[in-house]
């Protein structure tokens, strides 16, 4: 049984259906299952981080654990609850999705966030692997909205590149790590083939969806200022603008070969996202 949180998000159920569909016995955990969809082959199972009991319950009988939380500084209790639930039930492996850099800067960020469950992986006495995946291709979906209205797209990390990853390719990274021992111990960085900027991906969204899209340039107080008066809590805007401020720097400009090295082909491009995902921009 491989117990899968996050499970209903998009690298989570990407996961958990791939393990299923490869024969494994595979429990998704969900705070409202109830509302969760169906996953063919897929246990469904009520579990919240601040919940010791229902944890216990959906580690149970689990010997590999795939562990994704959304991020925010409520990460280090909630990773250390389920790794102590997951050592309490026999669980054996942990794959753990973290973030690109984490350990390596300073200040508020998701890397800060993580930290503390990839250091208690590390002590502890289960196999594991941390994924630290690199910005996702899906994170172009909040352009759909100004690509079927005509309207420019907003670009708050200037030129600065990144290795921008498909979320399938990380999905396939976890479920490889978490059915083999073969990348036991090993710290994943994931990325796309190639770095790109802002401009770079939506030229090539633009060359498949046929059109021109333009992009214009957001200050980063003008970010701020927006994320506040949308309701966003102010922990969570200052490390959006944080990491606009790193990206547009340079500070992601890395690429890795980590998901040729583990899935033996190249990891999928940005296009190729794109062409996929074409009907979320057309409406």
């Amino acid at each position: 049984m491989i117990l899968v949180t996050g499970a209903t998000g998009t690298v989570g159920s990407e996961v958990a259906r791939l393990l299923a569909a490869g024969g494994e016995r595979v429990r998704a955990m969900t705070r409202n299952p109830g509302k969760a969809p169906a996953m063919a082959g897929v246990e469904l199972v009520r579990g919240d981080f601040d919940d010791p009991g229902s944890l216990a319950v959906a580690a149970a009988g689990a010997k590999a654990l795939f562990l994704l939380d959304a991020p925010g500084p409520w990460m280090v209790r909630h990773d250390l609850a389920m790794l102590a639930a997951a050592r309490a039930a026999g669980v054996r492996k942990v794959v753990k999705l973290s973030a690109i850099g984490t350990g390596e800067r300073d200040g508020a960020g998701p890397g800060d966030w993580h930290l503390p469950g990839e250091r208690a992986l590390r002590s502890g006495d289960m196999r594991w692997t941390i994924l630290r995946p690199s910005s996702f291709a899906s994170n172009a979906l909040r352009w759909a909205a100004p690509v079927r209205s005509g309207s420019p797209i907003p670009n708050t990390t200037g030129n600065g590149t990144q290795g921008v990853v498909d979320p399938r390719d990380v999905a396939e990274v976890a479920a490889r790590a978490l059915t083999s021992d073969e990348h036991a111990g090993d710290v994943l960085t994931l990325t796309g083939p190639e770095l790109l900027s802002v401009p770079g991906q939506v030229e090539r969204l633009g060359t498949v969806l046929g059109r021109v899209l333009d992009t214009v340039d957001v200050p980063l107080e003008s970010y701020r200022e927006s994320l506040l008066a949308g309701g966003v809590d102010p922990v969570f805007a200052e490390v959006a603008v944080s990491g606009s401020r790193l990206v547009a720097a340079g500070g992601n400009a890395r690429l890795t070969t980590d998901v040729a090295r583990v899935l033996g082909r190249p990891p999928r491009s940005f296009t190729t996202w794109a062409e996929d995902h074409r009907a979320a921009f057309t409406g």
